[in-house]
């Protein structure tokens, strides 16, 4: 079982890959042709918006009810039930989707002033109208990109990881091809850029259909709220809207709070969570994505060990893995945002201001990703109620930091004091991770396995070598931006080419063996 979860999860990991780094070349001409503009910061916030809502309602509520309920349906009932509740739960879907991009579409004035306030003064009001009318652009996009995550749950099911997985790379692919094409065409160059987000959303869910037609689930919808499978998805919906999404929430306030800052802010944090998503989704979002129909498979099977073993090996791969991207990040923070995203428009004071809330959402990495190993601990069990408790704690902490640490920052007229929501929403996101193992230990839905305390010696020990190789290999911004581009980027890949060499080769020298990643021992 841990084999085959590998197996999976590189599959996914692969192509998660594939869609990081066309989305840095994606953030490194959107970076280059607008840098951390008004103009920017105006499509950033209607871009976030309906994919806030694709976290919150697609790819995290429904998603997390959806998939235990398609599990249950394939290991106990025919197939014709199965594609019965698959056929009803896109009409429904798709209707309350439906419903709700023409009421996003009609009220993104009040959606705007609602996550952008600082946008209403007087001095913003042509930014406050751009970004109106960006937001009726791409708010449609939520429609495509939830249907796109029902497709992928299904696929997953199956256990046909890779297409959802690469699925994303098409959004990037039109991205891309919207700034060299479109964006120059327009009067407004950030509605270019709006279009392309439209025509991602629907590019992506005409590329899953065939694959679900393979499967002979593709039907025509149905709308229907009353179907048994319907219901209970909805029932396992409403709590886990919210304690699905906690992460996603806080980054919104984030940019809430973000517009009411100088201008630039909502950019510099956007760059640098960019930076912090590529772990993100490589390691945890591929682990999450593989182990929920597994867990739920075996909570069905009343399988408490191999429940346990299953959470014991993600987080395991998370511990090995999780801690040294932290590290990497924050120590090379301001090299990878120069290389990346160093430009003419991208000016030094972009540079320091990235690196400084990329260095604090680093802090934070770890806690990221063991939310997203986590959760499906409790979603397999179709617990949703838990997580919402818990994400209500995480929510608040994130509040009360941001006022303690944000407030003072911006008052006393410290540059950077968008770190400080970075530095927030790091420590809501290591309390919800903390809470969530609790939980799970005290109700003894998983108990570590044998031989924890080896491996956090062997990690710490690894990570100490690995930090050494890269404080020594430190260089000053100053150094970095008179390099040309081909130079950053070999000394960058030679700094961390170094780094990884040293860390796993400090870890086979301390006896790290692969059993530990494929067994509880």
């Amino acid at each position: 079982m841990s084999t085959r979860i590998f197996k999976s999860t590189i599959v996914v990991s692969l192509m998660t890959f594939l869609s990081r780094v066309l989305g840095f070349a994606r953030d490194v001409i959107f970076a280059r042709e607008f840098a951390a503009s008004a103009g920017m910061d105006a499509f950033l916030i209607a871009f976030k918006i309906p994919n806030f809502m694709r976290r919150l309602f697609a790819e995290g509520a429904f998603n997390q009810a959806f998939v235990p309920t398609l599990g249950e349906y394939k290991e106990t009932q025919d197939k014709e039930a199965v594609k019965d509740l698959v056929q009803h739960v896109s009409g429904t879907l798709g209707g309350y989707l439906f419903i709700i991009t023409i009421v996003g579409v009609v009220a993104a004035p009040l959606l705007i002033m609602l996550f952008a306030p600082g946008y209403l003064e007087s001095q913003n009001q042509s930014q406050y109208e751009l970004t109106v009318n960006l937001l009726r652009i791409t708010f449609p996009y939520i429609l495509f990109i939830s249907l796109v995550a029902f497709a992928g749950g299904i696929l997953n099911t199956y256990q046909q990881f890779a297409v959802p997985a690469f699925t994303p790379v098409l959004l990037n692919l039109s991205l891309i091809a919207s700034t060299w094409w479109i964006v120059p065409m327009m009067d407004e160059p950030v509605m270019g850029l709006a279009i392309g987000v439209f025509i991602a959303g629907l590019a992506q869910l005409l590329f899953q259909l065939p694959f679900i037609s393979r499967l002979k689930l593709l039907t025509m919808p149905r709308w229907n709220p009353a179907h048994p499978g319907v219901k209970q998805i909805l029932k396992l919906m409403i709590p886990a809207l919210f304690g699905a999404s906690v992460a996603q929430i806080n980054l919104l306030l984030d940019t809430i709070i973000a517009s009411l800052l100088v201008t630039g802010s909502i950019s510099w944090l956007y760059y640098s969570d960019r930076l912090m998503e590529f772990p993100l989704g490589i390691l945890g979002v591929a682990l999450a994505t593989v182990i929920l129909p597994g867990l739920s498979k075996q909570h069905a099977a009343q399988s408490k060990q191999a429940f346990s073993n299953t959470l014991d090996n993600a987080i395991r791969w998370v511990i090995f893995l999780g801690i040294p991207s932290a590290i990497g990040l924050f120590m090379l923070a301001e090299p990878i945002i120069t290389t990346l995203f160093g430009s003419d428009q991208f000016l030094k004071r972009d540079i320091e201001m990235s690196s400084m809330s990329l260095m604090a959402y680093s802090f934070g990495l770890l806690g990221f990703i063991l939310v997203k190993v986590l959760l499906p601990g409790f979603y397999s069990r179709k617990d949703t109620k838990t997580p919402v408790k818990i994400g209500i704690i995480a929510l608040s902490v994130n509040m009360i930091f941001n006022i303690i640490i944000v407030l003072p920052w911006f008052l006393l007229d410290y540059p950077g004091a968008h770190t400080g929501l970075a530095i927030a929403t790091s420590i809501s996101a290591f309390t919800n991770a903390f809470l969530l193992y609790r939980w799970l230990r005290i109700h003894e839905v998983y108990w570590p396995s044998k031989g924890w305390p080896k491996v956090w010696i062997q990690v710490i020990s690894a990570n100490l070598m690995m930090l050494l190789v890269l404080y020594l290999g430190q260089h000053e911004l100053e150094q970095w931006l008179q390099w040309t581009a081909w130079q950053q980027i070999s000394q960058l890949l030679f700094t961390i080419g170094l780094a990884i060499s040293m860390y796993f080769l400090c870890l086979l020298l301390l006896g790290v063996k692969k059993q530990q990643f494929f067994s509880a021992k």
